[in-house]
């Protein structure tokens, strides 16, 4: 069996780069802060509620704190600590970023086209678990959101994948770099 290694596409290549850089990015800021310096970013999902706090950041760790307060709830107990730092955004978040560069890379790596039941099965528990919290008094763990999280952003960047190559002309067959045993397309 020969298998050809598909170079990615230009645009699939350009939001791994951004996904990585994201990812690196809110996992470094806490380190650019004194050690325990950020303690309890506890808010509200769509608002700036810890300007406080970021206003004595250095412009870098503002910048993705601040991002960080705007989109995400920021509860002290549902975040790791980095450097003793509240990371900038919850565990879940924090999966989520993982997975779709985790996802984007596979799909580059491999051109898999995700099936709908996989992409079912991905998402599903991020949102069992979510709306178990919200309705119920569960509290799930950390590494609960954090897996939940990373399994979404999987299947969220293998379907844009599949997007992606079907509206990037010339990239929409993963199959034509897979051969068999006897060198015939498949």
């Amino acid at each position: 069996m020969r298998f050809s290694l598909p170079w990615p596409g230009k645009l699939e290549t350009a939001i791994l780069i951004f996904l990585a850089l994201w990812f690196a990015l809110t996992i470094i800021v806490p380190f650019t802060l004194p050690a325990d310096s950020v303690k309890d970013l506890s808010g509200a999902v769509g608002r700036i509620d810890n300007d406080d706090t970021t206003s004595r950041m250095n412009p870098l760790a503002k910048a993705i704190y601040t991002i960080g307060d705007a989109y995400c709830h920021q509860i002290s107990e549902r975040s790791y600590y980095l450097n003793g730092n509240q990371m900038p955004f919850c565990s879940r978040d924090e999966g989520i970023f993982l997975g779709l560069v985790i996802g984007t890379t596979l799909a580059i790596i491999t051109r898999y086209e995700i099936k709908v039941i996989y992409f079912i099965l991905g998402i599903v528990p991020i949102g069992v678990d979510g709306l178990a919290q919200l309705l119920t008094d569960y509290e799930s763990t950390n590494p609960i959101r954090l897996i939940t999280g990373l399994l979404a952003g999987v299947v969220v960047a293998l379907l844009v994948s599949v997007f992606i190559r079907e509206i990037t002309p010339g990239k929409r067959s993963a199959e034509s770099n897979i051969t068999d045993a006897e060198g015939n397309e498949r």
